[in-house]
């Protein structure tokens, strides 16, 4: 698609230039240059991630950002709150963990149907680890 709109791009700017509106050249590639800046920044947001995983003992946070850094964020399973704030139209809006000292939100960037189905796995995974035996 990429590939597509740059020679597009190219063919027709270089018409335009060697028929002398070059000014309509220049808007080609200034085009090109959004759209390839616009694909780039979205296949980089797409590297966000999070991992959540919940023992006995733990419950760790651990949050990818786009460039590859790495925030974690430890929990002790049994002072561990998960909020999740609702609205009556489009679900859950913010989900987040707490416990005595610290806090941090999970899942922002997920869809209102993936955040739906989340709330559920981890407040279910967190009842059963902090259940007595």
């Amino acid at each position: 698609m990429l590939a597509l709109m740059g020679v597009f791009c190219l063919v027709y700017g270089a018409l335009f230039i060697i028929r002398g509106a070059w000014p309509i050249g220049i808007f080609f590639g200034a085009d090109f240059t959004l759209l390839y800046g616009a694909f780039w920044l979205n296949y980089r947001s797409g590297r966000v991630r999070e991992e959540v995983t919940v023992s006995r003992t733990d419950v760790s946070i651990r949050k990818f950002s786009p460039s590859g850094r790495m925030v974690e964020h430890r929990f002790n399973p049994f002072w561990t709150r998960f909020l999740v704030r609702r609205h009556s139209e489009i679900g859950v809006v913010s989900m987040h963990v707490r416990d005595r000292s610290h806090h941090t939100d999970v899942g922002s960037f997920l869809n209102p149907e993936d955040r739906e189905s989340f709330a559920k796995a981890f407040k279910r995974a967190l009842a059963t680890v902090t259940q007595r035996i």
